[in-house]
Formats: structure tokens, sequence, C-alpha cells
């Protein structure tokens, strides 16, 4: 059943959480982070993740541990990264309606703050994995909010950080396109979903509706915020 109706009233209560990778970045940074300064080995524990032999969290930290790179050359890598050019749009909007915005990753928080604060968006707020140096040109990966019940295994258990927004706000719209996204869809009171997760949603009954940049997701917004019916 495809649900992508839903009516919302205005709620004082609304808080968006949104992915980072390939939903507010044009690329997975992570994967970009890899492909140029992995060593050997990063690629079978993609694999392995992959097969559903190890969670995501036992994977990012053994590719984490594997990248070889100064500090300066993470730094300017990330400088090379592009969000979606309407995103400060969609936070501009957010604010205006004194709704709040967290970003919810499962990736790494050094690299997303630092392509958040290129695009004038240091303030947002952002729970991810821990990038921590341990010496020169290595690196290792906590994971703070992750939970023994995560049902993926994740650095970030998304789903408890929903919950507990829901607990404090009332009502979580949350912003994702893929599999790290899936299982908190069904907890999200509204889910706008891109590439991977627009089928999940589909397939799962999942109230949402579909969007391709943050000029769209903006319209939306705007929609939920006045309490009109959506139907995308």
């Amino acid at each position: 059943m495809n649900k992508q109706i839903e009516f919302f009233s205005t709620h004082p209560g609304w808080l968006v959480q949104s992915d980072f990778d390939g939903t507010i970045s044009l690329l997975d940074v992570t994967d970009t982070l890899l492909t140029r300064f992995g060593m050997p080995g990063w690629q079978e524990l993609e694999a392995q993740w992959e097969r559903g032999e190890i969670g995501s969290r036992e994977c990012m930290k053994g590719q984490v541990a594997l990248l070889d790179m100064s500090e300066d050359e993470l730094r300017a890598h990330l400088d090379t990264i592009e969000i979606d050019p309407a995103f400060a749009g969609f936070v501009a909007v957010a604010n205006s309606h004194a709704i709040g915005i967290q970003v919810v990753s499962d990736g790494i928080d050094y690299a997303i703050r630092h392509v958040l604060a290129r695009h004038g968006l240091a303030h947002l707020e952002v729970i991810a994995n821990r990038l921590v140096r341990v010496s020169e040109r290595r690196w290792h990966l906590d994971s703070p909010w992750a939970s023994a019940h995560c049902q993926r295994a994740s650095g970030n258990c998304k789903c408890e950080r929903l919950a507990e927004q829901q607990r404090l706000h009332g009502r979580v719209l949350y912003v994702g396109d893929s599999t790290s996204d899936f299982c908190v869809s069904h907890t999200a009171d509204f889910v706008l979903a891109k590439h991977k997760l627009i089928a999940y949603c589909e397939k799962h009954g999942i109230s949402h509706a579909p969007f391709t940049t943050f000029a769209d997701a903006t319209a939306l917004l705007e929609k939920v915020t006045l309490g009109l019916e959506t139907a995308a």
C-alpha cells in the first residue's frame, strides 16, 4: 500500500531529524574518505556488512581504523564536499516556524560539522559517531550513541534518538535516503524520503512524501507546519 497521504495539524512540538550522508550531502562522506585514504581491507569490511555478517558500528569502526591521513588532509578533503544547495533554505523555513533540526547520522561527527560549518550551518545540532585522532595519521571511531537494543547494530541508534525527541516534542518529521534510515522510518510521525527510502516506505506502507532536493522538502515542510494535507 502506498501511504503518501497524511493530515498534519499545526503542532508547536514538531522537530525535524535528518540523515546527512546522501541526504544533506551530495555524496556519502565516509565512502569518499575510504576511497581516497583507506588502506587495504576496508572493502572486505564493507562486503561483510552488506552480507549481514557484521553491524554498521563494527564495520565503520574497522574502516576508520584503516584511514591513513593527516588532519590537514582530512580538512582539505572535506572542503570539497558539497551539500544540497537548498538545505540552508530548508533550515531557515524550519526556524521561521520555530521547528528545531537535528542532524542524526551513523557517519562521522567531525566530517559533518566541518562540512556544515563551511556552508554557514555550524549552529545545527549533530548527533553522530565521534572521530578520535590517535596519532599523526591514524584515527579511532567512538560510538557514544550506540545501543545494545539496536536492530542494525549501528554506531548511532536512530530509533532511540527519534523516540527521545518524540517524548520531548511530540512529533518528529524524519528526512532520509537509504538503508540506515529504514528502521527509524517505521516510528517517525512522517517521513520525507529520497532514493532507496522511497521504495522502502512504499513497500511497508509508511506515511511519507518523496523528494528530490531540499527545495521540494521545504515546500513539504511548509505544508506540515501550516497544517495542510499533503498528497505526494
